[in-house]
């Protein structure tokens, strides 16, 4: 049984206890959004979701086509999981109010990350003066809410849980 999955959510499970959170996504243009329900409460269970259930998620997922799949571990008002599967690079984003954190389960590539989210007519964004790093099964990234990221070389399809947290409110 591949033990990296298990490992994700106890991390995630970890950062729940220790009151860090993550943003969710708005409505789109002219929609209201349905709050995500509460996280957990402190002493509670928690949120469990077996291997299993997550890589066939994914592969219904995978099956969808795309260069990008995703299976959701859970959404909740303070945070939120996903497994992704990126099989391209993909253009660079930042996400205000979020801070994320990726465990690579499987795959390799390259992310990057900082620097300046730059977009031209036609082409997909890209990073000016960000940082390169070679991930590997087991790598962790955490990118700070606004921060740019992307994937810009996929070596091998790259599966990584995904954390969204939301960032504290800066002074």
């Amino acid at each position: 049984m591949n033990k990296s999955i298990p490992l994700g959510i106890v991390l995630l499970l970890v950062a729940v206890q220790f009151g860090e959170a993550a943003g969710q996504a708005g409505a789109a243009p002219g929609r209201t959004a349905t709050p995500p329900p509460p996280a957990p409460a402190p002493g509670s269970a928690g949120i469990f979701r077996a291997n299993a259930d997550l890589r066939t998620a994914l592969v219904q997922s995978i099956a969808n086509g795309g260069p990008m799949a995703s299976a959701s571990v859970t959404v909740t008002d303070q945070y939120r999981a996903s497994m992704v599967r990126r099989t391209q690079p993909n253009g660079a984003i930042a996400h205000p109010g979020n801070t994320e954190m990726h465990y690579i389960v499987e795959g390799s590539g390259t992310v990057v990350t900082g620097g300046t989210v730059v977009r031209r007519d036609g082409a997909p964004a890209r990073i000016e003066g960000g940082e390169a790093h070679r991930v590997v099964k087991g790598d962790i990234i955490i990118i700070p809410a606004g921060s740019a990221h992307m994937y810009s070389e996929i070596v091998e399809p790259i599966t990584y849980l995904e954390f969204r947290f939301v960032a504290p409110d800066q002074p």
